[in-house]
């Protein structure tokens, strides 16, 4: 099970916050958003997302894969759960659960994209996205854009998502290259991928086995770009309380100068046996 708090600030430089988050710890869902778009847009984009995904994942959660002939709509974009007939395909090497986290991505870009045509002032609106699912000690992962995910794990954290992003692709290329000089480009905010920028967003996913005692951390750009994995990670683990540790987080990037909006989600996953063995 999950135990899970998320906190949210505009910053103090930004006038809205177009970040968007949700917890559903019955479903061992997490999901964070950082839009993007004029006139609020962003606002519209991210929240448009997380609702997606969070519908798609409660949908088919409700009949729980089981039947390989339901047709189910995930506000109004129909969904056919068969292995030979998933929308956006099906992979393999996944279980079903981290392929039903992987379409619930892309239905959220179709939303944000139809949002985006129904008026002018969404026009070229997107998000980042990421979510996560925790299952029977299975973590599905799925996202695209610069929304991080950290785990956890031994005393040890570790990024487990990859970023779309300008500077990313650029250290990529070059292992060399210097970060802290990339920081000062002019294209060092811009994302090489997002949900609802394209015709076809690119949904990273993956999967790790959790033991209990894991802590998750999804974050958006606001705070991981002034707060690095060693600093990240030392707040992870001088605290156990996932309420306190996001407070923390966002706290520490906004006395760090954090100029965006910002949004920690922590949580800490317990099986039966960890718990009984506290």
């Amino acid at each position: 099970m999950l135990r899970a708090f998320g906190f949210t600030d505009k910053g103090r430089t930004r006038p809205t916050n177009e970040d968007c988050f949700a917890i559903h710890e019955d479903l061992g869902l997490l999901v964070v958003a950082d839009g993007m778009g004029g006139h609020n847009a962003g606002e519209v984009a991210a929240r448009v997302a997380v609702d997606a995904v969070v519908d798609v994942v409660r949908e088919g959660w409700s009949v729980g894969l089981r039947s390989p002939d339901y047709d189910a709509r995930f506000g109004g974009t129909r969904v056919r759960l068969k292995h030979d007939a998933w929308p956006f395909g099906y992979d393999p090497s996944l279980s079903g659960g981290a392929n039903l986290l992987r379409t619930a991505v892309h239905v959220a870009s179709l939303r944000v994209i139809e949002a985006a045509a129904s008026a002018n002032q969404y026009a070229g609106m997107g998000t980042t996205l990421v979510a996560a699912r925790v299952d029977a000690g299975r973590l599905s992962v799925a996202h695209a854009g610069d929304s991080r995910l950290y785990l956890l794990s031994s005393g040890r954290l570790r990024q487990v998502t990859r970023d779309d992003s300008w500077v990313a692709s650029m250290l990529a290329a070059d292992p060399d290259a210097d970060p802290d000089a990339l920081q000062d480009h002019p294209m060092r905010g811009a994302l090489t991928n997002a949900v609802g920028a394209g015709a076809c967003t690119d949904v990273h996913v993956a999967e790790h086995t959790l033991v209990g005692g894991e802590l998750l951390l999804l974050s958006t750009d606001g705070v991981h770009s002034v707060l690095d994995g060693s600093r990240l990670e030392r707040m992870l683990l001088d605290d156990d309380d996932p309420r306190s540790i996001a407070q923390s987080v966002i706290g520490a990037a906004l006395e760090r100068g954090s100029r965006d909006n910002l949004t920690a989600v922590v949580a800490r996953y317990v099986n039966g046996a960890f718990h009984d063995a506290q």
